[in-house]
């Protein structure tokens, strides 16, 4: 590995482990911006549907952001983080289309850019506060 792919490694792993402490999910575009490679502004524009895919406005090169996706996965395997496909459609009025991350548009590909990874921690925190409030008896009528 050089020493550019070894600083963009750190990089992304630095990202997922951030999003994963503050919200207990990272998601490829969420580390894409992390990391300078995409803007907030370009991301709302592919959400809205007025850029026909997401890969031509980042500012990485498509072997990059491949290296990017696998380190991604890469961190996730080795701190057991549950992969959650996602529905990316277009925000905004009119047709609720699915949107296109790759250029090639390869099934595997945006498989890969659809799926977020999320802390087995926050998933059982949360299970456990749904649990909690299922044994509450109802607060009398008045």
């Amino acid at each position: 590995m050089n020493k550019n792919d070894k600083e963009l490694q750190v990089r992304v792993h630095s990202a997922v482990y951030f999003l994963i402490k503050d919200k207990g999910v990272a998601s490829p575009a969420e580390v894409l911006i992390t990391i300078g490679a995409l803007s907030k502004e370009d991301y709302e524009r592919w959400r809205f549907g007025k850029v026909d895919f997401l890969e031509r406005v980042c500012k990485i090169n498509l072997r990059k952001l491949s290296f990017v996706n696998r380190e991604i996965r890469a961190y996730a395997r080795k701190h057991d983080l549950k992969p959650s496909w996602t529905a990316y459609n277009k925000w905004g009025k009119g047709n609720r289309t699915r949107l296109r991350f790759s250029k090639s548009g390869n099934d595997t590909i945006e498989k890969l850019y659809a799926t977020h990874y999320v802390s087995k921690q926050k998933i059982d925190e949360a299970k456990k506060r749904r649990e909690a409030g299922k044994g509450k008896p109802d607060s009398p009528a008045e």
